[in-house]
């Protein structure tokens, strides 16, 4: 052989570990994880942003704005609306290119232009001068927000292996939350513009990490780049690892699907149709569990308790829950699996959401209260346990889980892009729910929707823990 010829230089294609024989290593694919999570990072500062900005900006009472002397600007109620969900329009709108930039230029050079958008967003935001500019870094952060929840799910999904898929796959929202504890500790406490200074430092850690970490290996195997496949899989497995048999594995995933995946794919097969679906009724679920309507109602909650605990203080409070809660979720869920983890989630939600019901349901009633002030704060904080570690976390990590690599990318932009539509509509209409039917039926209202869910669950969500990608296509095709 010439020493010229691809083998003699690179050693990669002959593997000097025997198939079958390897070992690996789980470091490099944990450090994979954080750099590509710090886009989940940079997601999670732009939705929790508004919670203390708005409180900034929006006098409470609009005739006396005596209080607001170090703002050059502020924002009538309905304005401070739109600057809230102009992020979910954004984040819709940005989730369908992510898809297909993901499947054109591979997932790592998707991820970290990211940044770029994110970097936009906030120096529109810090120089804005009126409602038009905050709409327009809003509008452009969630761009980045939705193109994040497409690509970074995906991308961890392909470079993890089986045995820790479901711990890395809940490092996503495990860093959303990060990110929104981050606004909770530091916007209680700082002018809303050095904020937005601080929130600009995680895109560029963004760009930092992904200059790391290898393209995915799955994408580069779909380019027919297998040597460069074995590189990356050298590095986010370790030098030991069994690189011939982990890339037949990934070959022989792509060649039972069929190629790039048009949108009719998505239907007209059944498999994919099946993922596709579960995909996003998890997505439904997850918003429709009421999340934003409890964190919404914390503060109040916790001062109908007793609490006489300042609403930044709640806030982060409720962050830290989070955070510490999803946390226990990415260690967990490789060993109780999905399915239990989604279904405690589910059942104890709808039981909380209902306790909550029934307590502003005695309020409104004038029904005294005072001897269970402890029930409602206690119905929030485990309803957020419950969802942190089920419904948070899982249905992003699923939604990289049960699809064949060539309808990932389009399949993951739809649900994400759903999962938005269904952020908006929930945010809209939640005022308008509270003063049609009232606090108790409100909650009410979420809380049959967790039972159905349980229901759903139970009988139609397939296990994937431990699961290779063609062992779940089996499942979801009606085989076992």
């Amino acid at each position: 052989m010439s020493s010229n010829a691809p083998g003699a230089t690179n050693p990669m294609l002959y593997d000097p570990i025997p198939e079958g024989t390897g070992s690996t290593s789980k470091r490099n694919q944990f450090v994979a994880a954080l750099g590509i999570c710090m886009a989940a990072v940079s997601g999670g500062t732009a939705l929790a942003w508004t919670s203390p900005v708005l409180a900034q900006l929006v006098p409470k009472n609009h005739s006396d704005t005596s209080g607001y002397e170090r703002e050059s600007f502020l924002l009538t109620s309905d304005e401070g609306s739109w600057v809230g969900a102009f992020l979910a329009v954004g984040a819709f709108l940005g989730a369908l290119p992510a898809g297909y930039l993901a499947e054109k230029i591979g997932r790592k050079y998707t991820t970290m232009s990211l940044a770029v958008p994110y970097l936009i967003s906030w120096a529109l935001i810090i120089f804005s001068t009126g409602a038009g500019m905050l709409y327009a870094g809003r509008l452009v952060i969630g761009i980045a927000t939705g193109a994040s929840c497409v690509v970074a799910p995906m991308f961890i999904s392909e470079v993890a292996e089986t045995s820790i898929r479901g711990a890395l796959g809940a490092f996503f929202q495990l860093h959303l939350t990060v990110g929104i504890l981050f606004v909770y500790a530091v916007g209680s406490y700082t002018h809303w513009v050095t904020l937005s200074i601080l929130c600009a430092i995680f895109p560029v850690l963004l760009i930092v990490a992904m200059f790391i970490v290898p393209e995915s290996p799955v994408y580069l195997v779909k380019k027919g780049r297998r040597i460069d496949a074995g590189v990356a899989l050298k590095w986010f497995w370790g030098p030991n690892a069994d690189t011939q048999s982990a890339l037949q594995t990934i070959q022989s995933d792509l060649d039972a699907a069929s190629g790039d995946a048009k949108v009719s794919d998505l239907f007209t097969n059944a498999t994919n149709r099946a993922a596709l679906f579960i995909s996003l009724l998890l997505m439904f679920f997850q918003q429709f569990s009421g999340i934003n309507a409890v964190i919404f109602y914390t503060a109040p909650i916790f001062q109908s308790a007793g609490s006489t605990m300042d609403p930044a203080v709640c806030s982060i409070v409720v962050g830290v829950v989070q955070v510490v809660m999803t946390l226990a979720s990415s260690v967990l869920i490789d060993k109780a699996g999905r399915r239990i983890l989604l279904l405690q989630s589910s059942f104890i939600m709808g039981a909380c959401l209902i306790v909550l019901g029934a307590y502003f349901k005695m309020q409104n009633d004038k029904v005294d209260v005072s001897n269970i002030g402890w029930l409602p704060l206690a119905s929030v904080v485990l309803f957020i346990i419950s969802f942190s570690l089920g419904f948070g976390p899982i249905p992003w990590m699923m939604m990289g889980e049960l699809c064949a690599p060539d309808i990932k990318g389009l399949a993951s932009a739809l649900a994400v892009m759903f999962n938005w539509t269904l952020v908006f509509l929930v945010t809209k209409t939640f005022g308008m729910m509270q003063d049609m039917l009232g606090s108790d039926w409100t909650f009410w209202f979420f809380g049959a929707w967790m039972m159905v869910c349980t229901v759903y669950v139970f009988i139609k969500v397939p296990e994937t823990k431990g699961k290779t990608n063609a062992q779940i296509q089996a499942i979801l095709g009606g085989k076992k």
